[in-house]
């Protein structure tokens, strides 16, 4: 199943000792930046007159430079750099990295769009009503059919609030199967048999099901931004944290092959969840094993890549058409990115113990779940000496992971794409070409070329949750990317989009051909040219990412229908010229004397890509020389290419009570009503409207929202003239989901959030330990 690579360090063993000891069952250190931030406190604030005195003095000073900045135009401009730093802190989220240098001066030549004088308008959300219906509990629990939004609402439409709630007992979860009927005459008619896949190699413990509860809690919002029926996911049902996390360990001890995090919430009719298969006992998995063991009894469905580099055809499915011949599949690889010094956390090994079984063992190996280790150290003989390597995943990965594990360093980058990679427009960070900062793909590119097996890559991130079933979400959305027309489709996915303001997906569809045509430009379809654009090998071969069927007039507006994307994003392709994004010109390799290529971009790099536009990017980095910042490059390539790229509007939801035109105002300001160009919400004058948002890289609501559904107690600040962050009244917790009069623990909708940085409260210092 593997392939040998001179430049992949695999290590498989068990014989190791863990990092997760029994007897050490804290593992959640207090984060450097709280330690800090109370070294600060100390000096302000210490007994010392002169200490107090001298730091007041340089904080004084501090703040009356900042007043001066501010009324310069020249040097507002500048600031615009300035805030690289924050935008560098907080994407930190990526792998860990800050790099070493922020530059704060403007490159020679390139020019920053006037920035406004500073105004409390600017910050839109603050004028709209907290929302409280996420925070409901089981107890309000209504029939889909029943159920009233808290917001959005249709005008003239009554609150749900109040509403009288009549308690007769919870209702009983009961396990939710996104995935096929794999015993049914239909399927097997259609494709190989699915043998069923087991945890351990004696066939006796099976893989658990998830558990959710049939209806929606009544008054809970709606998403606001993308649609769960738009993407074929299920949204009359809802999760607990014990329905979704129970299987794998939520709840119960140690002693019983759990991870103790759960145990202290609020309860009642938790034990459902483990009716069928008990309380599995996860002390000595070993997950790519199963994984291994679950493809060989599985590997006659999928399609046999690995006799050639050549990608797959772009259907789904292959058959020879010869009646009664079965279907075989393709396979995806969902890559999640890991580093050194990485703090796992039992709430952590919950979510890819999900990963794991939801995707690869419960579909019968139709995914691969693996680790990139990002070895930060250069020093570290990987290569030459296997107990370094073993050395090094004892330390950074639990030992049910390993045999999961790649790893990789920047040295190896620096290897496998050689040369010089000329000028860039711009460097905001100051970061090395090779570097993850900067070209987070490049371990990815790599990890494909070296994978033939895998004819799509998930780029998956350490910090993202959903709050569902990840077999229903992987395979819903490329399935929804599979139906859409590339005609269009540039445009459509430049855009949010926001059901209860557009309407239908075809009125949506209408509105931004509308858009498009007013603003005089033409419609992007198939490769762009530009002054400097090279062409890949296969191009100078003559041959065409573009389906023949586009070519046929009649057939024009399917073109590209049933065609897999070859990107898939869950934030808009954004037009980064003008955007006012700090990464927008961070372009490398192309000439300088002439203007930078076009490019799109899709802010948080979790995306699907396909094996052909990876083996694209490797291509016009080793080639070419070309690199771009990593949000940007996929994009760019797929553009410059012409291959299918579309962004997939997943729910996404607001924590405040937003006009649906602010929406719209806020999210799609840019040029020609998209989130590009202009007027841009990546702009780092526009990105705070983000931040109540449950998706985006430095949302404070998701990881609210998370921690109170899973049963902790959060300072929310919700109320008049409230933040978000850690302030404000102590909300939830296990008081609250026990009162007599309350409506007992959280229930919500499949979702994704996005960042989640601490999830247990003890990993914060101070925090209420509820």
């Amino acid at each position: 199943m593997e392939r040998a690579s001179s430049f992949v360090v695999r290590i498989t063993s068990s014989s190791t000792s863990s990092l997760f000891f029994r007897e050490d069952r804290s593992l959640l250190p207090r984060p450097t930046h709280q330690r800090s931030a109370l070294r600060v406190r100390r000096a302000l604030l210490g007994n010392s007159l002169y200490r107090r005195l001298f730091f007041w003095a340089l904080a004084s000073i501090f703040l009356l430079g900042l007043a001066l900045r501010f009324t310069e135009p020249r040097l507002l401009r500048e600031r615009v750099h300035d805030l690289t730093e924050f935008h560098d802190n907080a994407k930190s989220r990526e792998d860990g990295e800050i790099p070493t240098k922020v530059v704060t001066v403007l490159t020679a030549g390139t020019e920053t769009p006037e920035v406004p004088a500073w105004s409390p308008d600017m910050l839109n959300w603050l004028q709209f009503r907290h929302l409280d219906g996420f925070f409901v509990g089981l107890k309000a629990l209504v029939p889909h059919s029943e159920y009233r939004p808290e917001h959005p609402r249709a005008a003239g439409e009554e609150s749900p609030y109040p509403f009288t709630i009549s308690y007769t007992g919870l209702p009983t979860p009961t396990p939710f199967v996104p995935q096929p009927d794999y015993a049914s005459a239909e399927y097997r008619s259609q494709y190989h048999e699915v043998k069923t896949c087991y945890l351990d190699k004696d066939r006796k413990t099976r893989v658990p099901d998830t558990y959710a509860y049939h209806g929606v809690v009544q008054g809970q919002s709606e998403p606001v931004i993308g649609s769960h029926s738009l993407l074929g996911l299920r949204d009359d049902v809802c999760f607990d944290r014990f329905g979704r996390y129970g299987p794998y360990g939520l709840g119960y001890s140690f002693d019983e092959g759990g991870v103790e995090v759960g145990i202290d919430t609020e309860k009642e009719g938790s034990e459902a969840v483990w009716s069928r298969t008990g309380k599995i006992n996860y002390e000595n998995m070993d997950w790519g094993d199963a994984q291994t063991r679950c493809f060989e009894s599985n590997k006659k469905r999928f399609v046999d890549a690995s006799a050639s580099n050549e990608p797959t055809p772009a259907k789904s499915g292959t058959s020879s058409g010869r009646p009664g011949h079965k279907h075989k599949i393709p396979r995806t690889a969902v890559v999640i990115r890991s580093y050194t010094g990485y703090r796992w956390t039992h709430h952590a090994l919950l979510n890819f113990r999900a990963l794991i079984s939801e995707l690869a063992l419960r579909s019968g190996a139709e995914y691969g779940v693996h680790f990139l280790l990002h070895v930060r150290d250069d020093n570290e003989a990987i290569w030459a000496d296997p107990a370094t390597g073993q050395r090094i995943l004892n330390e950074n990965m639990p030992r049910e992971f390993h045999s999961l594990c790649t790893l990789w360093s920047e040295d190896q980058m620096r290897l496998v794409y050689p040369g010089h990679f000329g000028s860039s427009f711009s460097n905001p960070s100051g970061a090395d070409i090779h570097g993850v900062y900067r070209s987070a793909h490049l371990p990815l590119q790599v990890f494909a070329m070296n994978h033939p097996e895998y004819e799509h890559f998930w780029n998956w991130e350490l910090d993202m949750r959903f709050l569902g079933n990840y077999y229903e979400l992987f395979d819903r959305l490329g399935a929804w990317g599979r139906q859409q027309s590339r005609v269009g489709a540039w445009e459509r996915s430049a855009k949010y989009y926001i059901p209860r303001y557009h309407g239908s997906w075809d009125n949506f569809t209408q509105v931004v051909h509308d858009e498009t045509v007013a603003s005089g430009r033409p419609a992007v379809f198939g490769p762009v040219t530009f002054p400097g654009r090279v062409p890949l090998r296969s191009e100078l071969g003559g041959q065409s990412f573009i389906p023949a069927s586009c070519a046929r007039r009649t057939e024009r507006a399917r073109c590209g229908v049933g065609e897999e994307a070859d990107l898939i994003t869950l934030n808009p392709l954004f037009d980064a010229e003008d955007s006012g994004w700090v990464f927008a010109s961070d372009v490398t390799g192309y000439p300088t004397d002439q203007p930078p290529p076009p490019r799109r971009s899709a802010i948080i790099t979790a995306s699907r890509l396909s094996r052909r536009l990876l083996a694209a990017m490797h291509e016009e980095t080793w080639r070419m020389h070309h690199a771009m910042f990593s949000e940007m490059f996929p994009a760019a390539v797929a553009l410059h290419h012409g291959l299918k790229a579309v962004y997939a509007p997943h729910p996404v939801s607001l924590d405040r009570e937003w006009d649906l035109h602010a929406v719209d105002a806020a999210f799609n300001g840019g040029r020609d009503g998209s989130a590009g160009g202009a007027g841009s919400p990546f702009d780092l004058r526009n990105e705070h409207n983000h931040k109540g948002t449950s998706w985006y890289y430095n949302s404070e609501f998701a990881g609210l929202l998370w921690r109170r559904w899973l049963g902790y107690a959060q300072y929310d600040g919700r109320g008049p003239g409230g933040g978000r962050d850690g302030a404000g009244t102590l909300r939830g917790g296990r008081e609250d989901e026990q009162r007599a009069d309350g409506t007992g623990r959280m229930c919500l909708r499949s979702m994704l959030v996005h960042p989640i940085k601490w999830e247990l409260p003890a990993e914060v210092e101070g925090y209420y330990k509820g």
